[in-house]
């Protein structure tokens, strides 16, 4: 049980290092955009199915609330939390427009979606994107190796090498965590003294 055991971590740091050594530079492009937005007063708008939703409210939860340092809180929306809505939507609509009717509503021009979504073929999440699209937000999408899809439908996309779904969705958190932690940093650093 423990060569597994290391063999999973160490199967999920591999994964962790070819992606940010393909990456690094639109993490921080991405990284300077969600900056941008928030100071320019737009907000950003997050979804996904699954863990991908867990993840959504999270990254929600990192810019409303605080990640590393105490300051004013950022305009994020998590289109997973609100029960009433999804069902209603669901219910009277369909399923597949959960996300894309919220982003019709919620959504301006000049706000960024971020779709989250393992496979990249969920029919919601790529409804979603079109419509923000269509209503003027700067996409990114969060994927896998499989994610073509969508990867295509967005202005940036991050695509995890791995079909394994636990070493993306954990390549996804990480690369969360990084970009609040790097807006942060842009937003709120102290000027450094001469």
């Amino acid at each position: 049980m423990e060569k597994k055991i290391f063999k999973a971590f160490e199967d999920s740091i591999a994964v962790k290092e070819k992606f940010v050594k393909e990456n690094v530079s639109l993490i921080a492009e991405v990284s300077r955009l969600i900056a941008d937005t928030f100071n320019e007063g737009h907000k950003v708008l997050i979804f996904g199915n699954g863990g991908s939703a867990c993840d959504a409210s999270h990254i929600a939860a990192e810019f409303v609330n605080r990640f590393k340092r105490d300051r004013p809180g950022l305009p994020a929306v998590s289109l997973n939390t609100d029960m009433a809505v999804l069902t209603s939507i669901a219910n009277d609509y369909d399923y597949s427009e959960i996300f894309a009717r919220q982003v019709k509503t919620l959504g301006e021009e000049g706000d960024i979606s971020i779709a989250i979504s393992t496979s990249g073929t969920s029919k919601n999440i790529l409804k979603a994107v079109d419509a923000a699209k269509k209503k003027g937000l700067r996409t990114i999408a969060f994927t896998g190796v499989k994610g073509e899809r969508l990867a295509a439908k967005n202005e940036y996309a991050f695509v995890v090498p791995s079909e394994d779904t636990p070493r993306v969705q954990e390549v996804h958190i990480t690369l969360a965590h990084v970009i609040c932690q790097m807006v942060e940093e842009i937003l709120f650093e102290a000027p450094r003294k001469k």
